[in-house]
């Protein structure tokens, strides 16, 4: 990773001004929309006991009856 990193950046120094500025935006838009496109989205330990409650059988005994009635 290092290494992909140290060639983009000596790729970079010769660019003119303007487009390591035009570089800089895209990168900056870039991160921005990632950003938003997370917003909302729960992590696993936010996610951890949601559904607790909802189902009203067994895990197992569920995937069971799933299994017979596919037979």
């Amino acid at each position: 990773m290092q290494t992909n990193l140290n060639y983009i950046w000596k790729e970079v120094q010769v660019l003119s001004r303007s487009e390591r500025m035009k570089l800089a935006e895209r990168l900056i838009h870039q991160l921005r929309v990632e950003d938003e496109e997370q917003e909302g989205l729960l992590s696993w330990e936010e996610m951890y006991g949601i559904g607790k409650g909802v189902w009203e059988i067994d895990a197992q005994e569920y995937v069971n009856q799933l299994r017979e009635e596919r037979d």
